[in-house]
């Protein structure tokens, strides 16, 4: 066997890259943990270093809103995870939702978007964003391509997607989704907060640009809050200028720096960086959604045992899942790793390993019901949140789908009979039993 470079990172496991990816930081005392860079600003060397810094003829820390090395150890690391050429730290998944888009669309532009999403994101597509003069295209069924074909117009700048709906739990056919897009020019931007890239890795099927809830399963612990956009770098925003100006034309706050061109594949840093130099010397400069260097921090610890823990949160969920299916106070499972599932075939074909930790169910007796099963169980915390170490549980139609039409919620899947449980890494014969408590305080109502 050919003795491989063990110093060539790009060979690296994907269970080695989540401990040492990024992690050359601290070459001054040998520290092996992240160091903390808890400041906020950094002194140049000299007042030419500084001006090549905010020039960006020179990329290097200038304040922690824009560039810090505890955050950029992170970004290095969530990139080699995904397979991307880089990344950016935000303070919120949903900051790296809203920066994804208007990196590529403004007043005037469309987007085109699946409706089988997190009902926070739905807000912020329906609402907040034709606000602001981007108009949204809800895909009522994401599994008619055809639907996705003639909803993009000459004005459209991205289409957007979970590869796994949540609570909804279909999965997307990113590859022919991904053809539609770039026929038509245009980006896929990816949700993979409930696939992280040990699960399933959407660069590799399509997608350009991937977001995360680094909240969720990237830290795995619900201490720390935090968002990331990583950049496939394969989308070539050069190719029509008409359609993505910003990175064609020159940019008055950088003298007249083009973004497409001194920062794309065949600039001085040889990979096609634009679209994510964009977000960060730009939108975080303007906006400010920094990632605090201590929140890069613990969310570096949670990614170093991020293989494991999924591990266990697909083989428990699959358990669940199977239990679930076989109750009598079960109406159905969401959940594409079960046989009976209208998405296993796919969920087999994208993510053979397992799925992801999050189960959903309608459970007879409707609303009532679900609420009494939600607030009776013991393990299961009763919170707005997925992807902990913990179980949780969750009654969607009154909390995290609340804001959205009947319509809506039934078109992410959501009805007043389900409950969504995020399988924590307990013993399973425990959170069984607890579920099964549940059941119980229901069967009174």
């Amino acid at each position: 066997m050919a003795q491989r470079d063990i110093t060539d990172q790009s060979t690296w496991g994907l269970a080695t890259r989540q401990i040492h990816a990024g992690m050359d930081v601290d070459s001054e005392y040998g520290a092996t943990q992240l160091p903390i860079y808890q400041t906020t600003s950094f002194n140049f060397p000299d007042t030419a270093t500084a001006a090549g810094r905010f020039a960006l003829s020179e990329l290097g820390p200038i304040y922690s809103r824009i560039t810090n090395p505890t955050t950029d150890a992170v970004e290095n690391k969530i990139a080699a995870l995904e397979g991307g050429v880089g990344a950016v730290l935000l303070s919120s998944g949903q900051s790296a939702t809203t920066l994804s888009v208007l990196n590529v669309a403004g007043a005037g532009d469309s987007v085109v978007v699946s409706a089988s999403l997190y009902g926070g994101t739905q807000n912020l597509f329906k609402h907040t964003l034709p606000r602001l003069g981007i108009e949204t295209i809800f895909i009522q069924d994401p599994h008619n391509i055809d639907e996705w074909r003639n909803a993009i117009k000459d004005n459209t700048k991205a289409v957007f997607a979970e590869v796994l709906g949540n609570p909804k739990a279909d999965v997307l056919d990113l590859p022919a989704v991904a053809d539609v897009a770039h026929e038509a020019g245009i980006p896929v931007i990816i949700d993979s907060t409930l696939t992280p890239p040990t699960v399933f890795r959407p660069f590799e099927h399509g997608a350009d640009i991937v977001i995360h809830s680094a909240t969720k399963y990237l830290s795995g612990h619900a201490n720390v809050l935090g968002g990331v956009i990583v950049d496939s770098g394969n989308f070539d925003w050069t190719a029509n200028p008409e359609k993505f100006p910003w990175f064609n034309e020159p940019d008055e706050s950088y003298h007249g720096l083009v973004f497409g061109t001194d920062f794309g594949p065949h600039g001085p840093l040889g990979a096609n960086l634009s679209y994510i130099l964009r977000i960060r010397t730009q939108l975080l400069r303007d906006m400010g959604n920094a990632a605090s260097p201590f929140n890069a921090f613990l969310i570096n610890l949670g990614i170093e045992t991020l293989s494991l823990r999924m591990e266990r949160h697909l083989e428990s969920a699959q358990r669940v899942a199977e239990w679930l299916e076989a109750h009598p106070q079960v109406e159905n499972v969401q959940y594409a790793g079960l046989k009976s599932s209208p998405w296993y075939d796919r969920a087999q074909q994208l993510m053979p390993n397992g799925t992801s930790g999050i189960v959903a169910f309608n459970i007879v007796g409707g609303k009532a019901a679900g609420q009494k099963f939600a607030e009776s169980l013991t393990l299961h915390k009763l919170v707005a949140n997925l992807g902990d170490v913990r179980s949780l549980v969750v009654h969607p139609a009154t909390t995290t789908h609340a804001q959205l039409s009947e319509a809506e919620q039934q078109a992410a899947g959501v009805s007043p009979s389900l409950v969504r449980l995020s399988v924590g890494i307990e013993n399973i014969e425990d959170i069984l039993d607890d579920l099964q408590s549940g059941f119980d305080a229901a069967a009174t109502v």
